[in-house]
């Protein structure tokens, strides 16, 4: 549906309106990032000198015609070759934003063989406060007291748990201070379960976003699928870093670690039961290319396409998920959901807390509530959705 529409499709999200969301993501969150980089590592001044020239080129500057380093080159010199020449503040958001981080990357020499900075996730300080934090010993803590619960009233609470874990997104907590949890706004989870449920015999894929806090939530809930009845579970993640806090392998081994050494014996317990599984093949672990670009779902390549469809249930994990899944693009939050996911090429669900302007499937009457009563609850992170589209 990105422009199947009879009318056209709306207005991409650009980044160039002071007043919106995608304008401060840029001029609030990514100056923040950057002094975060500088601080969290010892940077040598050539270093430091490519992370600033990169914020200032981002907010003033023009697309270079270089090609940035790294894997998918045929892919970065065609969409660069489009581009070069235009000021940044005249891209689409979502392009803008996924050409910064690759630039990042480069910034910080994370493709390049021959340095010392090779391979170091530029993330990882971050992400691994949050894993020695107190927050998520209460989410633990929280997960062991479920455990004496019926399984399937228990996976209820870890979809939520997951579907809320999306507020611990590090580059959204750079710049804003999470009130606690609001309302769900769409909630379908009992279609997500009569999915889940059938009789199908096909694995349930979950794509994964953030590390830390929403992965370990994303594990648990993984686990409860494959003991209420999902044959296979399989968890996609991202290749390389990306997005700020962005789940690769490397942070599934490190949540298992940290799970695996808490001294409750029941999280110990999750974190056996979810190595077992790994190994059985049971919970696949799997990294796609098309996670670390700026396409939306529309543009998907043959083998994950193949996948989506042959899977049971697809469920997308967050806010760049459902931006790429709705198309990034100014739709009235009226819109049904079904009428722009209906592309996609399987059973889908989006779990994702708002913390951006783009919002589908919401009730008029409903709308016009929260735009009246809390007229932020797209971009606070307090509000969230469950939908879902077959």
């Amino acid at each position: 549906m990105d422009d199947q529409r009879p009318d056209g499709p709306p207005p991409r999200i650009g980044i160039d309106r002071p007043e919106s969301f995608s304008y401060s993501v840029f001029h609030e969150r990514h100056p923040a990032l950057i002094a975060n980089l500088i601080r969290d590592f010892p940077y040598p001044p050539r270093l430091r000198d490519r992370l600033e020239a990169l914020l200032a080129e981002s907010l003033d500057g023009t697309v270079p015609p270089e090609v940035p380093p790294g894997p998918n080159a045929p892919f970065w010199e065609s969409q660069i070759a489009e581009r070069a020449g235009r000021p940044w503040r005249a891209l689409p958001f979502i392009w803008a934003e996924s050409y910064f981080y690759r630039r990042l990357l480069e910034a910080v020499e994370y493709f390049e063989p021959d340095s010392a900075w090779h391979g170091v996730d530029l993330f990882a300080p971050q992400k691994h406060a949050q894993l020695d934090g107190p927050e998520i010993l209460a989410d633990l803590d929280a997960y062991a007291a479920l455990t004496e619960r019926d399984p399937y009233e228990r996976r209820q609470a870890l979809l939520h748990a997951s579907l809320w874990g999306n507020q611990a997104d590090l580059g959204f907590r750079t710049t804003n201070a999470i009130e606690g949890r609001g309302a769900v706004v769409v909630d379908d989870s009992a279609a997500l379960w009569d999915l889940v449920d059938g009789p199908v015999d096909r694995p349930v894929i979950l794509v994964a976003d953030n590390a830390g806090r929403e992965l370990t939530a994303d594990l648990a809930l993984a686990d409860s699928l494959l003991e209420t009845g999902a044959g296979a579970v399989e968890l996609h993640l991202k290749p390389h870093p990306y997005f700020v806090s962005d789940a690769t392998g490397h942070d599934v081994l490190a949540t298992l670690d940290a799970i695996g050494a808490n001294p409750n014996d029941a999280v110990r317990a999750l974190a056996e039961r979810l190595r077992t599984a790994i190994r059985t093949g049971r919970l696949r672990l799997r990294a796609h290319p098309c996670y670390v670009l700026p396409s939306t779902y529309h543009h998907l390549p043959p083998d994950l396409a193949r996948d989506f469809a042959d899977a049971k249930l697809v469920i997308l994990k967050g806010d760049l998920n459902y931006r790429r899944l709705v198309g990034d693009r100014e739709w009235d939050a009226a819109t049904a959901f079904g009428e722009v996911a209906d592309y996609f090429p399987g059973a889908v669900a989006a779990l994702r807390t708002a913390k951006s302007d783009l919002a589908v499937g919401i009730a008029p009457a409903r709308l016009a509530e929260l735009d009246s009563g809390r007229p932020d609850w797209r971009i606070s992170g307090t509000h969230a959705m469950i939908q879902v589209h077959v």
